[in-house]
């Protein structure tokens, strides 16, 4: 069983290395990641080259992982569904590691939101309610990305033992831990690579992203 676990992660790996951002921007004659913040990811393309650029590679991002998921349950659902939800947050994981250190790109990435995004898509439809509520009812009311992508995580691991220790996954309870155990450290690293941001949060002076050309144009003023 250590190997269909490895081999999920590489799975997962290689379908989170394919870089929305990095592609998209080089369909528009730039390289995303010399331009804002250098992220190559759903946040600084928005901001660099428009909302509609911003969400294809929100929705590619997410795509790409909810893809190796479904993949995974394809491979697995026969010889092991019993541990088909512990698999598939490998695949996850594998999926947020590629895409947050992709081997061509000297390993500078995204922060693995949207693609951690569609993980939870993925595994259980009741992630979804919850998910959009926390990340665009935050956006929304404080139009901090990274504040709703920290408390996106936050719910996705309360959420998950609280579905697990109500028996949604249906699994034994040492593979609950070791479920539980990868969402704890999807969670360390979504905070570890949002370190400035927390920083900025905490400072007063974390950049606020706006949607619509008018509080665009308002987001100038403030972030002077």
């Amino acid at each position: 069983m250590i190997i269909s676990r490895l081999i999920c992660l590489a799975m997962g790996y290689v379908f989170g290395a394919f870089q929305t951002a990095f592609f998209y921007g080089k369909m528009k004659g730039i390289d995303i990641r010399e331009h804002g913040s250098g992220n190559s990811g759903t946040t600084n393309t928005l901001r660099v080259l428009g909302t509609k650029a911003g969400l294809i590679v929100f929705a590619g991002d997410m795509i790409k992982s909810i893809l190796a998921l479904l993949v995974t349950r394809l491979i697995f659902a026969g010889s092991y569904p019993d541990i088909l939800p512990l698999l598939c947050i490998y695949t996850g994981t594998g999926c947020v590691l590629g895409h947050n250190f992709p081997f061509y790109m000297s390993f500078k990435g995204g922060k693995g939101i949207a693609a951690t995004g569609g993980i939870m898509i993925a595994m259980h439809p009741l992630y979804i309610p919850v998910g959009l509520l926390v990340f665009f009812g935050t956006f929304f009311a404080t139009h901090f990305v990274s504040l709703g992508s920290l408390l996106l995580y936050l719910t996705f691991l309360v959420q998950t033992v609280i579905m697990g220790q109500m028996g949604l996954y249906n699994m034994a309870q040492d593979n609950l831990i070791e479920l539980y155990l990868i969402v704890f450290f999807l969670t360390v690293m979504a905070f570890w690579k949002h370190r400035g941001n927390i920083d900025r949060l905490i400072h007063g002076n974390e950049r606020k992203t706006y949607l619509s050309k008018k509080n665009k144009e308002k987001a100038k003023e403030e972030n002077k």
